[in-house]
């Protein structure tokens, strides 16, 4: 595995991967990994020759200086959970990323689905996600890249942006990685105390309870919003946001909606953990 953190040693790497006919999978990420990180690595490399993963703390994407500066560093241990998976880790600085600054830096904004649901709560944020994401894809010209499903909407984003700019990127999602528990695997566990921790799980399983409720023939979703966040609140989550929308649109249900997925965002102590579960409406 090259560790290489400058734009000249990645295009000379990946100019003689493409001399030699290798197709190249990527997986960009913001490090401090864990085994959802590496299920996504592991379907990279089942689909190509060489695979590259980023590891860069996108300033861009953050609502809050704080939660930047809080956000866990930890690429010697990334590095080493790794190990042979990656053939290449890119570890570019904001400097090298954004040379003239943020405030100067030409952005990528997808209309429509980086505007609603979280997008809504945290305006810029989707931009953040979509400009840096388009500019590793420059970059590493990968033939394929790998997102996990437990960021509904932001895999929704990168399919459109890669869709509405012709980019010649396949983009690969890759179910959720659970613990046992049913936890969703998240950077954001980490905040977790052991007494959060022991709770957390409660957030997939009022999730799991909506929809099972909604595969009954439920559809007052009024009421199973409010009656997922009083089980949550009562369990001691600070419920976010419960949103109920068309899978494939992130729009209203309507009548021709073939699948509903449903997305939970709640807070647990200092913790906002996030997941969601796909409902076929039949």
């Amino acid at each position: 595995m090259h560790l290489v953190s400058t734009i000249e040693q990645l295009r000379a790497t990946i100019t003689d991967w493409r001399r030699a006919g290798l197709r190249i999978g990527f997986v960009p990420t913001m490090g401090n990994l864990h085994d959802g990180h590496l299920e996504l690595v592991r379907r990279a490399r089942e689909q190509a020759d060489r695979v590259v993963v980023s590891i860069f703390v996108n300033p861009l994407q953050f609502d809050r200086a704080a939660d930047l500066d809080a956000y866990p560093r930890t690429l010697e241990q990334d590095c080493t959970r790794l190990g042979e998976l990656a053939e290449l880790v890119f570890t570019p600085t904001p400097a090298l990323m954004y040379p003239n600054g943020q405030q100067q830096q030409t952005r990528v904004s997808v209309p429509g689905v980086s505007e609603v649901l979280e997008g809504s709560l945290r305006p810029g944020h989707f931009d953040g996600v979509s400009t840096v994401v388009c500019k590793l894809f420059n970059l590493v010209q990968p033939d394929l890249a790998c997102f996990g499903e437990k960021d509904y909407q932001q895999l929704a984003l990168i399919r459109k942006m890669t869709a509405d700019l012709n980019l010649p990127v396949d983009i690969v999602g890759v179910p959720t990685v659970r613990a046992g528990d049913g936890l969703a695997l998240s950077s954001r566990n980490g905040y977790l105390t052991a007494a959060e921790r022991a709770l957390a799980p409660e957030l997939a399983a009022t999730m799991g309870w909506l929809a099972e409720r909604m595969a009954a023939g439920e559809r007052n979703l009024v009421q199973l919003v409010a009656d997922g966040r009083e089980r949550l609140n009562n369990a001691g989550f600070r419920t976010d946001g419960i949103d109920i929308v068309d899978a494939g649109t992130l729009t209203p249900l309507t009548g021709d909606s073939r699948a509903a997925v449903i997305l939970m965002a709640a807070f647990l102590g200092k913790a906002r953990l996030i997941d969601n579960q796909v409902v076929q409406l039949g």
